[in-house]
């Protein structure tokens, strides 16, 4: 019976999980309590010197600047873990980092360099160990308990949750009754014992060490097959692929009018998007060059990019409700509510509790209520059905937001309790996106390429937040707001359409590519061994 358990996937859970889901909740804390009072800080207190018509632009093209950093550094951390160090080296030491830059914003409140420096560190740590501590999980599972994972993915992502949840709440009142000293500090604090947590596990981890360098890499097998000459063809992928390097010395070039995040972001995406593209269009030529198995893996990989990269539109609406969906509550009313005899009153930056309370609700939901009735129905609720679904619930939702704007700017005084609705259709959207795609990007990368897969994750985070800098960049210009003007339109409402309507097209092409995927199984074969 064991055997056959064992065969089926449902073995016993790995007992180290619950140091990596206490470090996890810890320092999603720490990252969420300071990152959900940033913008309001940055228009409260450290942006003063900018004139106000100004300011609110400002802070949120800081508050995407910052993320786009948090989520452009898993590159390294990936590369760091499985090159050199192995995933627990680089998690333990970049969580110091972590720590180093939530003290410089305690220290440097008041100092824009010093604090600037701290979200830099911030950045550096909570985007380097991200893509890891996913993969770290699944390190710990193989074939005799895989079907454990989903489960764990799913307490995983509850735990991030519970921690966010707590800091949405609890940071913006540190902030509004003891000032960014201390709201800034109790982050460290958390993320201090969040590294103490995982360091406490490390003799029962499973350890996979970095792969060696290998001459059948991923950029070995695409430089194969890029530079290889076929008699009597050219190479058209090489020719893609230089186009697209031309396009991103061109986009660096333009550093001084863009500014250098949207310039180096935007040359980084034309680069892996040519050269994916590129390498695609000839990857048979790297066969006898490279192992058979070396070659199907960078298919694989290709594959598993196109899906990241249709991921992106969903977090540039996402991400923004902690920057311009905090700037509408700021021009909402706010009433006072009485629970069980207590009267509080909401501020903005608290409602985005919403959303991490209503993930630990929906995740339970989902897996014992939507899906297995969707089962009896005879709709099998795959990976990324899942996801085209959420990016469908996340582009209604600013359908939702967008009405709301229109509403007020016609003059409507507006409860901030009206954004209870779009909360609750993006956190669907992100229950149905974000948790799904760490199963789904574990599972269908090679093993080789597990850490740098989760870090492309990441990495998509980072695209869909250049989405945002360059559409807010782009208003802007007066032609650009000559054509908002004639539709009748704000500015913020028509960006908010315009993100729905992004979004919902995407979720179209989506959709369509993941009834052609063919979905893998990369998890490992052997017994875990502690």
């Amino acid at each position: 019976m064991a055997n056959a358990t064992h065969e089926a996937g449902s073995g016993p859970l790995p007992r180290q999980i619950p140091y990596i889901i206490a470090n996890e909740g810890a320092e999603r804390f720490s990252f969420y309590g300071m990152r959900n009072i940033l913008t309001p800080f940055l228009i409260s207190t450290l942006l003063l010197f900018i004139p106000l018509e100004d300011r609110t632009g400002e802070a949120k093209h800081v508050f995407h600047t910052f993320v786009i950093g948090v989520y452009f550094f898993p590159l390294l951390g990936g590369f760091l873990a499985d090159r050199y160090f192995g995933k627990y080296n680089t998690i333990f030491w970049l969580s110091l980092v972590y720590v180093a830059g939530h003290a410089c914003l305690a220290i440097f409140e008041d100092n824009l360099t010093g604090f600037y420096f701290g979200l830099f560190l911030i950045a550096l740590g909570a985007g380097g160990i991200k893509p890891l501590v996913s993969a770290f999980v699944g390190d710990q599972f193989d074939q005799t308990n895989k079907k454990r994972a989903k489960v764990v993915y799913d307490a995983f992502y509850w735990i991030i949750n519970f921690g966010s949840f707590f800091a949405s709440l609890l940071m913006p009142l540190f902030l509004k009754n003891y000032g960014p000293s201390v709201a800034f500090g109790i982050p460290g604090l958390l993320m201090a014992l969040a590294t103490l947590i995982f360091w406490l596990g490390n003799k029962k981890y499973v350890h996979v060490p970095p792969a060696p360098p290998s001459p059948d890499s991923l950029t070995r097998v695409a430089r194969t097959a890029l530079l290889a000459k076929k008699p009597g063809q050219g190479r058209p992928g090489l020719v893609v692929a230089a186009m697209g390097a031309a396009g991103a010395v061109v986009s660096l070039l333009m550093s001084f009018s863009w500014g250098f995040v949207i310039a180096a972001c935007t040359a980084l995406v034309l680069l892996l998007a040519f050269g994916g593209i590129g390498t695609a269009m000839q990857l048979e030529r790297a066969r006898g060059h490279h192992p058979d198995e070396a070659v199907e893996g960078v298919r694989a990989v290709l594959r598993i990019l196109v899906v990241f990269a249709l991921v992106t539109p969903f977090w540039s609406l996402f991400d923004q409700k902690a920057s311009t969906w905090i700037v509408q509550a700021n021009a909402m009313t706010s009433p006072v509510l009485n629970l069980l005899g207590w009267e509080f009153q909401i501020l903005p930056a608290q409602m985005q509790a919403v959303n991490p309370a209503l993930v630990m609700l929906l995740i339970p939901f989902n897996n014992l209520v939507i899906y297995p009735l969707l089962r009896k129905g005879g709709v099998e609720p795959t990976a990324l059905r899942r996801m085209t679904a959420g990016i469908v619930f996340s582009a209604v939702s600013w359908l939702v937001i967008g009405w709301i704007q229109v509403s007020m700017d016609a003059g409507t005084p507006m409860s901030i309790l009206w954004q209870l609705a779009p909360y609750a259709l993006l956190t669907m959207g992100e229950v149905l996106v974000s948790a799904t795609g760490l199963e789904f990007a574990y599972s269908q990368a090679p093993a080789s390429m597990k850490g740098s897969i989760m870090s492309f994750w990441t990495l998509a985070v980072t695209v869909g937040n250049l989405w945002v800098l360059i559409v807010n960049a782009s208003v802007k210009n007066d032609a650009v707001l000559g054509h908002i003007g004639d539709t009748g339109l704000s500015v913020i409402a028509f960006q908010m359409f315009f993100f729905a309507a992004f979004a919902m097209v995407t979720a179209l092409l989506f959709g369509l590519y993941a009834r052609r995927y063919k979905m893998v199984d990369n998890y490992r074969a052997q017994p875990a061994v502690a």
